[in-house]
């Protein structure tokens, strides 16, 4: 028989203990984070799509290419850091102007020391040289010899083209003698004062001439031998006044296909437009 014990007995609770109090918990927090950063991402994405050009996108496109070099001169190899590899004697120089490849895309074009493309930077310097053109043009320069009178029949703007600069009649003021190609001493004047300030680039010039319709429908229709005849002479005032021959691309008569006012007979159609063209 044994000996009964006074002593009481042990009891053990184990308590089973949940981190956060469930779903109050921390990780549904990144979880949620990370959702609405690429929401984020995801709508600056499509505001970039709509809010840039299409050369703006192959721009952006051509930066973050792989295949774009971060020198310009570099070894037989093809990686980051321009180095040797075993293919090296298969694998042509990089001189900045082709990557690897003997005949590659402008995708896959090495474009130059920064990765930009040349021919961008050289888009940027001629907007510039084509903003300070229109500027001067319509008297805002700060040396301009613009006058009031002259800048009210000036129209410029920028077009894929170039620079388009529109020189245009109004009721009390002439470009041409009625119905003829005969300058009048405004136009003169117009036409040596855009010669001048044309000399500041280097751009190749397109003239294009622009009447109105005539009022009543005639089986000769004087239009397309006027508008050209007009263009002409814009020709040969301008290099009068110094632009060189050799910079005028083409001369165009557009008759009355290209209006300007909505009204087809308006002295506004009455125009001379000459163009910059992008080099």
């Amino acid at each position: 028989m044994t000996a009964q014990s006074n002593e009481a007995p042990i009891i053990i609770k184990r308590k089973k203990v949940v981190g956060g109090d469930g779903h109050h918990g921390g990780a549904w927090k990144v979880a949620y984070a990370d959702f609405v950063t690429a929401m984020m991402a995801f709508f600056l994405l499509m505001w970039l799509l709509n809010a840039t050009t299409e050369k703006q996108r192959k721009g952006l496109a051509d930066y973050f290419s792989p295949s774009i070099p971060l020198s310009r001169v570099s070894g037989g190899g093809n990686g980051a850091f321009q180095g040797d590899t075993m293919f090296t004697e298969d694998v042509k120089p990089q001189n900045g102007i082709g990557a690897t490849k003997e005949n590659p895309t402008d995708a896959s074009r090495a474009q130059g020391d920064s990765g930009v493309a040349d021919n961008q930077k050289n888009d940027t310097a001629e907007e510039a040289s084509f903003r300070e053109i229109a500027e001067e043009l319509k008297g805002r320069g700060g040396e301009s010899m613009v006058s009031i009178d002259m800048a009210r029949h000036i129209v410029t703007r920028v077009t894929d083209e170039g620079l388009i600069i529109e020189l245009f009649e109004t009721e009390d003021a002439k470009l041409f003698e009625d119905g003829t190609e005969r300058p009048t001493a405004l136009l003169r004047d117009l036409l040596r004062m855009v010669a001048r300030v044309t000399s500041s680039v280097e751009n190749n010039a397109a003239i294009g001439g622009h009447v109105a319709s005539t009022p009543v429908v005639i089986a000769k229709n004087p239009v397309w031998a006027l508008s050209h005849a007009r263009a002409d002479t814009t020709r040969e005032l301008l290099e009068t006044g110094g632009l060189k021959a050799k910079r005028i691309s083409r001369v165009t008569g557009h008759a009355d296909r290209d209006l300007s006012s909505a009204n087809p007979m308006s002295v506004r159609n009455n125009r001379i437009e000459i163009t910059l063209l992008r080099k």
